[in-house]
This record gives structure tokens, C-alpha cells and sequence, in this order.
């Protein structure tokens, strides 16, 4: 028998999360709930909204395209080719834990590395993206770099064997202290063996250290600050030189945080390319003190889309991102499916929870709020046919619930599909 889960009207309540990293800069309008009377009627329960139902899930957005603006950035040479790049920051990886910030399910990455050949995007080695920054090559428009920092045992054990499968090259940004820490860290014969086959070398430092740290050594004085940078820089290429081979060109910062003292220490030191982790495309004119890297977060999948959407250019038309998604219950429409219906029912399969609290679930549809969805009793499946045409490419779903007894909800379960407004247009 079915359960009506509420009612509202989509006079919204939008929430924009610009920059996981950087910021979480939110607008919101209030949502305006219509809730339907509480109490039975027909072996129909009909749900108030209450104090406890949760706030929508943020929204996917863009991210912020700019860079810090920090004294001695060298001149690009040459002008802007029109050619853009992607770099990608990944960290850790797991083929059984569930996805943090910083870990990513194996499968989720395999799948966005299928997704990068299916666009159609070029993977260049991190020798050819330094030949283009230093006007020496030309590459591909719609470039991609992939990074991976720190030196996780499991670049080797589960990002490793799928970027050889795919025959992408990449990078691995280490810091040196941790290279051989045992435990979960990257051996010297695991790298080794991987840069037989794509991998590059980059820096992360000597120690990885935190803001708070670098923060700590810059109050010490001008002359101690500077020694510290030193070693964090310079040492730590040149351990990775000796124990690896070749010339170490690029760094990446640890968390990101750059200040003006470093720039120079870094070029002094033999960097070429450095990265942060702020979002962005990489153009030829880009400052190479301050590249941007979008860090894919195992928790937030509109990252990765970003990354991939590319706007049009005097190269190459505009290119719609992936959408690389997984949800730990069924749900129709799949996510990323690309559907040819402007009004389809919207469902998920709950079979799997266990001691569900039906009255709590909260399905929220983009463009529309709240939505009076409908629990099946027989089927465990919660439903909502789209009652007004869908006219963006994309929508966004969200369902959340508690379990019984709890007081607080779950995370929500978002996932996004896809609309082909032209297939919707033809004759049937």
C-alpha cells in the first residue's frame, strides 16, 4: 500500500556549493512547504513536514576560475592558443571502503577514466604539458593531466593497474618523508615499476606540511622562513632525483597554500610547473607558479564533471562533463542515463534498508523542491512522476531518510540524469 511522502511547492530552497576546498559560499531560498494533513485516511498516511526534516542538499555548481594573485609570477611566453587543460588531483583509493573527501572507490575511478576516452579528451604526459607551457609543442585542445599526491599504497594496488589498462600516462606528486613509511605507503620498487609504464615524478615537499605549520615557521622570522622553504623545496627534488632518476620539474603544494616567499625559492630550487588546488582550466598564459587542479573528491561527483565540461573556443566546440555517479540503492532514471522523457517517474529501490522510518524519507528534485513522493510497501520503492516538463539537460535528485529510532538523517543519496531535449521533440 502506498505512503505519501509530502507535499511542497517548488518555491525553492537552492544551495550552491562553489568550492569544496576553498569555500563553501551557499545561497539559498526558503523553500515554501505545502505539507498535507497529518493522520490516516484510506490506509494512506499522509506526512507533515517537520522540524526535523533536513535542509536540501547542495546543489552541483561551478567553481571558481581564478587563481591568487602573488608577486614574481614569470610571463607565459607566446599568447593564448585557444587550447585548454584539465589537470585532475586525485589521492587515495580503496576497492572496498566507502568514499571519503579524500578516497575514491576504485570503481568510481575506473569508470571516470572510461568516461574521459567516451568525451573523447586527450591524456597528455606532464613532459608534454611543460613543452606546451614553455611554447615548445602544441598539444591537443581538451587536454587532460592526471596527478595523483601524497603516495598512497594504493596508487600502485588500484589507480595503477587501471591507468595502465587505459594506457594514460600520469604523475605522482610524493613527499619524501613519506616515500617507504611503511604501512600504507608507496614503496620504492612500487614506483619504480610504475614509471616503467606512464608514470612521472613530481614534489609534495619534504614533510606535507600543513598551513598551520608553514604558518608557525613564517613567524619565526624572514632568514628562518626561508631556510625551512629551502628544504622543503630544494631537498626534497633532490631526494627524489637521486632515488628515481630523471629531472624533477613540477610540485604541488601540500593543501594548497601558497605565499609570495615561496615563488621564488621554487624557481631557485629548479621547479618549472607548480599546482594548487583551486579549480580551473589551464590555459598556455596561465601562470606556472599557480596552476589549477581540480581535486576529485570521492564525496562530491560534480567535480569530476566540471572538470570534464569544456566551453567553446576558436578550436573546438563547447563539450558537456561526465557524469560519473554511483548510489548504494537502485534508482531510476540511472545515474547519467540519458533519458528521451520530459516528465518521467523518479524512483529509488529502499528494499536493502533495514528499519527504514517511511514518514522521515525526503525526496527533493531540482527545479521543483520538495516533491510528494510515494512509498510502496510491496515493492519497498519510493516514486515520483515529474508532474511539469523538465527543461534543463540535466536534473538532480535527492532522498534522504532516518532509520528507525534515530534522530538524526542519513547522508543524503543524490544522483543526476540526463535529458535529450531534441529526442523529446520528435515525432513519435
Amino acid at each position: 500500500m502506498p505512503v505519501y511522502i509530502g507535499r511542497s511547492r517548488p518555491a525553492g530552497q537552492f544551495m550552491k556549493f562553489l568550492s569544496i576546498l576553498i569555500s563553501a559560499l551557499v545561497t539559498s531560498l526558503p523553500l515554501l512547504a505545502n505539507p498535507s494533513i497529518g493522520g490516516a485516511e484510506g490506509g494512506v498516511v499522509r506526512l507533515q513536514e517537520s522540524e526535523t526534516t533536513p535542509p536540501p542538499a547542495p546543489a552541483e555548481g561551478d567553481q571558481p576560475d581564478t587563481q591568487p594573485k602573488l608577486p614574481g609570477q614569470p610571463a607565459i611566453p607566446g599568447g593564448d592558443d585557444g587550447v585548454r587543460v584539465t589537470v585532475l588531483g586525485y589521492h587515495d583509493f580503496s576497492k572496498n571502503k566507502k568514499a571519503t573527501e579524500m578516497l575514491l572507490p576504485t570503481g568510481k575511478f575506473r569508470k571516470q577514466m572510461q568516461a574521459i576516452r567516451e568525451l573523447g579528451l586527450n591524456v597528455i604526459t606532464m613532459d608534454d604539458f611543460l613543452a606546451w607551457k614553455r611554447g615548445e609543442k602544441k598539444i591537443a585542445d581538451k587536454s587532460v593531466v592526471i596527478t595523483i599526491d601524497d603516495g598512497w599504497k594504493s596508487v600502485y594496488t588500484d589507480a595503477y593497474p587501471v591507468l595502465k589498462e587505459f594506457g594514460y600516462p600520469f604523475t605522482v606528486f610524493l613527499y619524501s618523508n613519506y616515500v617507504d613509511g611503511g604501512g600504507s605507503a608507496l614503496t620504492t620498487e612500487m614506483i619504480k615499476e610504475m614509471q616503467k609504464h606512464g608514470c612521472t615524478i613530481g614534489s609534495h615537499s619534504v614533510s606535507h606540511p600543513y598551513p598551520a605549520t608553514v604558518k608557525a615557521e613564517r613567524a619565526k622570522g624572514a632568514d628562518e622562513f626561508t631556510k625551512y622553504l629551502k628544504k622543503e623545496f630544494a631537498e626534497s627534488r633532490k631526494i627524489l632525483q637521486q632515488k628515481f632518476g630523471g629531472k624533477v620539474s613540477t610540485y604541488a603544494y601540500p593543501g594548497g597554500f601558497v605565499t609570495g616567499e615561496m615563488l621564488p625559492i621554487a624557481t631557485e630550487s629548479g621547479y618549472e610547473c607548480l599546482f594548487t588546488v583551486l579549480p580551473g582550466k589551464v590555459t598556455k598564459t596561465t601562470s606556472n607558479f599557480t596552476l589549477p587542479r581540480y581535486v576529485i573528491l570521492g564525496t562530491h561527483d560534480f567535480i569530476f564533471r566540471n572538470a570534464t565540461s569544456f566551453k567553446a573556443t576558436g578550436n573546438s566546440a563547447a563539450t558537456d562533463g561526465a557524469i560519473v555517479q554511483s548510489t548504494p540503492h537502485p534508482v531510476k532514471p540511472e545515474p547519467g542515463a540519458l533519458i528521451p522523457e520530459r516528465m518521467p517517474v523518479i524512483s529509488a529501490d529502499l528494499s536493502k534498508v533495514e528499519n527504514l522510518d517511511i514518514p522521515s524519507l525526503v525526496m527533493r528534485v531540482a527545479g521543483f523542491g520538495k516533491v510528494p513522493a510515494v512509498y510502496d510497501n510491496q515493492t519497498k520503492t519510493v516514486s515520483w512522476k515529474v508532474n511539469r516538463r523538465l527543461r534543463s539537460r540535466t536534473c538532480e535528485v535527492s532522498l534522504q531518510w532516518r532509520t528507525k529510532g534515530a534522530t538524526q538523517y542519513a547522508d543524503p543519496m543524490t544522483w543526476i540524469f540526463r535529458i535529450d531535449r531534441e529526442a523529446a521533440y520528435q515525432p513519435k
